[in-house]
């Protein structure tokens, strides 16, 4: 699939998961970047939650239909388009972050304490991992990496170990500034 595919397809995938939203309950975005308020971290940690339904759905959804060898780019790496999208219109980061494989991209490496940490946790079972920090809530949730992954990040001419293998999906939301 050539670049205007791609852009084709997530454009589809934003619409999806725009429709996805209003299917669960959530009010339709009527909101622009300049004028994105933060909400209360129970209305923030919801969100998270519903969003990483969604875009790991979208994760796998692509990565089965769409990716095919070298003749296309990596599901994850196309999902970092949506990504961007979601953050220029919502304010609302999303980022992947390696657990217990190589990073297949520096920008991949957890970077924060809380994404290290994060790591860490999840590596040791732990599904999600959330904090409030610097007015966002974050959320870090569990990517079970299946062969097809497992094949480039912990390498080609080796044998898996049995030990599950994780990524992980950070979600960041601005939410207000608790009252002291």
């Amino acid at each position: 699939m050539n670049t205007r595919g791609w852009r084709i397809c997530c454009g589809a995938i934003v619409a999806g998961m725009g429709y996805l939203a209003l299917l669960a309950g959530a009010e339709p975005l009527q909101v622009k970047p300049k004028n994105v308020s933060p909400v209360s971290v129970a209305v923030a940690r919801e969100r998270a939650s519903l969003m990483h339904e969604i875009y790991t759905t979208t994760l796998d959804v692509m990565h089965h239909r769409y990716f095919r060898s070298e003749r296309t780019i990596v599901p994850a790496r196309a999902m970092e388009d949506v990504f961007t999208e979601i953050q220029r219109t919502t304010k609302t980061e999303a980022r992947w972050i390696a657990v217990n494989l190589k990073a297949m991209s520096l920008n991949h490496e957890p970077g924060t304490e809380f994404e290290k940490r994060a790591a860490r946790e999840i590596a040791d079972g732990k599904n999600d991992v959330e904090v409030v920090e610097e007015g966002y809530y974050r959320r870090a949730g569990a990517i079970p990496l299946g062969v097809g992954c497992i094949g480039c990040h912990e390498g080609v001419f080796r044998l898996p170990s049995k030990e599950p293998k994780f990524a992980a999906l950070v979600i960041s939301i601005p939410v207000f500034k608790p009252l002291k």
